[in-house]
């Protein structure tokens, strides 16, 4: 595989991570509307959600680094992780692409993936992470 093919293909895995981590978000965010008897109380809340759920999307991004890429949330000010992705062949445990879940800001759990963004597996990922 050449690293011009692998490039391509982590930035589509990556893309489509973050578009299930978004997706998962806004149907979190549906489940809990409510049914308002009067227009002005379901338009407020519509808006707010809105808002919330635009501030999710554009906080959600990832940081490439040498054996990581990190997926990171940015929100009010608040960056926190959501996922580790492996962004090396030379891993003994674990394969290229795999998800993991974070120990903390530098690095990931690691007893077992969460998918694997190459096989655009997202199974144990969620908007809030692994």
């Amino acid at each position: 595989m050449s690293v011009s093919k692998k490039h391509k293909e982590v930035n589509e895995g990556m893309t489509n991570l973050l578009s299930h981590m978004k997706e998962d978000y806004h149907n979190w965010s549906m489940r809990g509307r409510t049914v308002h008897s009067n227009t002005a109380d379901f338009i407020r809340e519509t808006e707010i959600r809105e808002r919330m759920e635009e501030e999710y999307n554009t906080g959600l991004g990832y940081e490439l680094h040498t054996k990581y890429i990190k997926v990171v949330s940015d929100k009010h000010g608040g960056c926190s992780v959501c996922a580790f992705v492996v962004a090396t062949e030379n891993d003994k445990k674990f394969r290229f692409g795999d998800i993991l879940k974070p120990a903390g800001w530098k690095g990931p759990t690691r007893n077992f993936a969460r998918g694997n963004i190459l096989e655009n597996d997202f199974h144990g990922v969620h908007w809030t992470g692994c």
